[in-house]
């Protein structure tokens, strides 16, 4: 795999997320092994498009549809319709300042009447008088061109009564909790995973239950019994346990502390930990939860590339904690205390030093699309464009197994009811 691609979220004014916005770019071309010139063959090629026809929306967001930048070339060849994706999971995404002449009119038209959505990035020079406009779905909005005033949120309010409005770029919760006074807008920046500068709320009685479980099972030499009778007084953690044991091992299973004993010390606690994870981050939009998995399995699956391979575990453990000050809304210097943390991860998400640290830092560049500053990375610490290609997609894959086994966990629950 040549491509890098990520999904960014839109979320709503409740930070639900309801679709995602794909962002690629060609690995060759990024590390400089192509030629750096506008062609034809240049406009027309799609890898991040080929890479989404063959993994599916559904790695990337979940069943949500997934906007899609898409030129004028892609546009005349009908790219969208041969990505063999259902059309109400693709919006595709032209610019502004594309030609909107009868031929890319005419397949505007072609798209819609197949029932793929449209959205335009930027505003359109006398909206209400341009072909496209009414053609379109959604606008997308680039916050940082526009000063946040009662002036902007008049007009953006105005449009919302026309068109889906996505404003784009919000970096900060104060920036949106101003723009959430605009009814029917989606969201899309780094607001909603910003570290937590002070501590905004006293943590729950049931996040203490988790976090001391989880600091009980990361002591050098834990109890399985007792770690099972604490596991068999909450019904979903016994549920998920039963449910994890049956993919990695099936068999009958007499016990919650039957099942901790076939699983041993090191597979509980690759469980626990993820499991447990997920709980604390309940109260949380989905995403946080996602991004720390994500960020978790990423990390794991890029030890090797960084040289640092005997470390995966704790590699694993930086990226699930990586969002720790969010989840229990204090300083990452005071939530990292909650939890046993080895100094390498502690070193990472608190003083941001070591080399745990230069793996995050490459997470963090990857999952914001920074993309000039990942070949700078790449270069820097000599990685695999395959490798570090394969270790995102791979992380994708395994998020989308965890979640399909929380899902069949609920619907058993439900059922049972």
């Amino acid at each position: 795999m040549k491509t890098f691609i990520v999904a960014i979220p839109f979320f709503d004014s409740e930070m639900s997320v309801g679709c995602y916005r794909l962002n690629s770019r060609s690995g060759q071309k990024l590390l400089g092994m192509l030629v750096d010139e506008m062609s034809l063959s240049d406009a027309v090629l799609t890898p991040g498009l080929d890479l989404v026809k063959s993994l599916g929306v559904e790695p990337l967001t979940g069943g949500r549809p997934l906007f899609i930048d898409i030129n004028e070339y892609h546009l005349l060849m009908r790219i969208p319709t041969t990505l063999d994706i259902a059309p109400e999971l693709l919006v595709c995404v032209l610019s502004s300042s594309i030609n909107a002449d009868a031929a890319v009119i005419e397949k505007c038209h072609e798209l819609k009447e197949l029932g793929f959505k449209i959205a335009i990035e930027g505003f359109l020079t006398g909206h209400t008088q341009n072909p496209l406009f009414e053609l379109t779905d959604y606008m997308i909005i680039d916050i940082s061109d526009f000063t946040i005033d009662d002036k902007f949120i008049a007009t953006i309010t105005a449009l919302t009564t026309l068109k889906q409005i996505v404003l784009s770029n919000v970096n900060d919760m104060d920036t949106f909790n101003t723009l959430t006074a605009i009814p029917n807008v989606q969201y899309c920046g780094r607001f909603f995973n910003q570290p937590i500068t002070k501590g905004l709320s006293k943590i729950s009685p049931l996040k203490i239950n988790a976090l001391s479980l989880l600091k009980r099972i990361h002591e050098e030499d834990f109890d399985l019994g007792d770690i099972a009778d604490t596991i068999g007084q909450d019904p979903s953690l016994s549920i998920s346990l039963l449910r994890f044991i049956n993919t990695v091992m099936p068999r009958k299973i007499e016990s919650i502390r039957n099942a901790v004993a076939i699983l041993g010390q090191k597979e509980v606690k690759r469980w626990a930990t993820a499991a447990i994870s997920i709980q604390l981050a309940e109260d949380k939009p989905n995403e946080v939860t996602k991004l720390s998995l994500i960020r978790a399995r990423f990390a794991e699956n890029l030890a090797v590339a960084f040289r640092v391979g005997v470390f995966a575990p704790s590699l694993f453990m930086m990226g699930l904690f990586s969002l720790l000050d969010v989840i229990l809304e204090r300083p990452m210097e005071e939530a990292a205390k909650e939890v046993a943390l080895d100094e390498g991860v502690r070193a990472a998400l608190v003083e941001k030093t070591g080399d745990f640290y230069k793996v995050l830092e490459f997470i963090y560049a990857y999952e914001h699309a920074h993309w000039d500053d990942i070949a700078i990375k790449m270069v820097k610490h000599n990685l695999d464009l395959d490798e570090v290609t394969t270790a995102f997609v791979g992380a994708l894959d395994w998020y989308k197994t965890l979640l399909d086994a929380i899902a069949d966990d609920e619907g058993d629950a439900a059922n049972n009811k």
